[in-house]
């Protein structure tokens, strides 16, 4: 009995040869999609948006399409390409869960954290916040909660909570003067107590190298200060200096007052300072019932019950009035010798400076004249 064999049918080779191309095409195509996707996802997210940090508000009215978002971002310039943030958001899901009202955003945001801030459920956005030098910590509140890095109540506990002041070694009533000013990333819904804690830190690694014991003997001999005080008396020089220049001189002006045995009562006579006592107790001084948190009436110049007012009390206030920048604490550290011990204002942010007070007076007359 004989077998049959059955051969084989091949395609002619001509027909092999040209559906080579056709299948190298269509695996170099999937290839490149499937970069592409990586790259979106992966490499795209963390890229730093277009701008440098400008603070931009954006409005999402209820219903609105991601196409509609998209175009408000890109019209602030919140994105680089628009066409591959669409693709990216909604690889995501975030068409279907933006949220609605303002939304704080800065440009140099990256993707992800701009699809995170516009819509819900995509985890916590890494915020950039500035602190200004010269915001007290009411100021630093208001702001943190605006970018929901933590509620400002639960910041302000947190700088007058007695057992994390201890933990950060902080020699004060709160931690107004050590929340160092800079600018920040932070998550959102971190919260009061580790946002002090951070800033805090940042206060220790740019301040603490300036406090030298060369730097501060010569203070601790003439007023018997630690850097305790030298935080406060720059707190002090932030706010009234405007002019760089100007700040270790106003500076030694009030280590004049409170170190020559000749100047009575060794009084400051600082506005702020009496402004400040009115955002931190309020309740205390009857003077601060109409302050309107900017302009200082003379009833509230009279007020011993405002432990701030430098004007009734000798000395320094009893802690910091705000958060200052290392060129106010170098001013304090490094004021110049003078004998200067009084100031007014001369216009454009300078002052007049006097060593007595017949000098004084004549420069407020001449001020006062230029005025009218």
């Amino acid at each position: 009995m004989t077998k049959r064999r059955h051969a084989r049918r091949r395609a002619p080779r001509g027909a092999r040869r040209a559906g080579r191309p056709l299948v190298f095409g269509l695996a170099a195509l999937l290839a490149a999609a499937l970069a592409a996707i990586g790259w979106l996802m992966i490499v795209y997210p963390g890229r730093e948006g277009p701008g440098r940090g400008r603070e931009v508000t954006l409005t999402i009215r209820p219903g609105a399409e991601l196409d509609e978002v998209i175009a408000e971002l890109e019209r602030a310039s919140i994105v680089r390409s628009p066409r591959a943030f669409g693709i990216y958001a909604r690889l995501l899901g975030a068409d279907e869960r933006l949220r609605e009202g303002e939304v704080l955003l800065t440009d140099d945001m990256s993707p992800r954290d701009v699809v995170q801030r516009i819509a819900a459920g995509f985890g916590s956005a890494t915020v950039r916040v500035t602190i200004p030098e010269g915001f007290h910590r009411f100021a630093v509140a208001a702001r943190l909660e605006r970018w929901g890095v933590c509620l400002a109540d639960d910041f302000l506990a947190a700088t007058e909570d007695q057992a994390l002041l201890e933990e950060l070694g902080i020699d004060g009533p709160t931690a107004e003067g050590y929340l160092f000013p800079d600018t920040y990333r932070l998550p959102e819904g971190l919260g009061g107590p580790e946002a002090v804690r951070r800033l805090v830190a940042n206060w220790r690694r740019r301040v603490e190298p300036l406090m030298l014991r060369e730097r501060l003997d010569p203070l601790e001999d003439l007023l018997g200060w630690s850097a305790h005080e030298v935080l406060i008396l720059a707190s002090i020089v932030e706010k009234e200096a405007v002019v760089s220049e100007e700040r270790p001189v106003i500076a030694r002006v009030f280590m004049n007052r409170l170190s020559d045995p000749e100047f009575r009562p060794k009084r400051l006579q600082a506005d702020p300072t009496v402004s400040y006592g009115c955002l931190t107790a309020p309740e205390r001084a009857p003077s601060c019932a109409d302050f309107d948190g900017r302009r200082i009436l003379r009833v509230m110049l009279q007020d011993r019950a405002n432990l701030y007012n430098t004007y009734r009390h000798e000395g320094l206030p009893p802690g910091p009035i705000c958060n200052p920048g290392l060129e106010s604490i170098r001013a304090v550290l490094d004021a110049p010798d003078h004998d200067y011990l009084y100031f007014v204002a001369r216009g454009h942010g300078r002052h007049s400076f006097s060593a007595t007070l017949e000098e004084h007076n004549a420069a407020v007359a001449r001020y006062r004249q230029g005025q009218r």
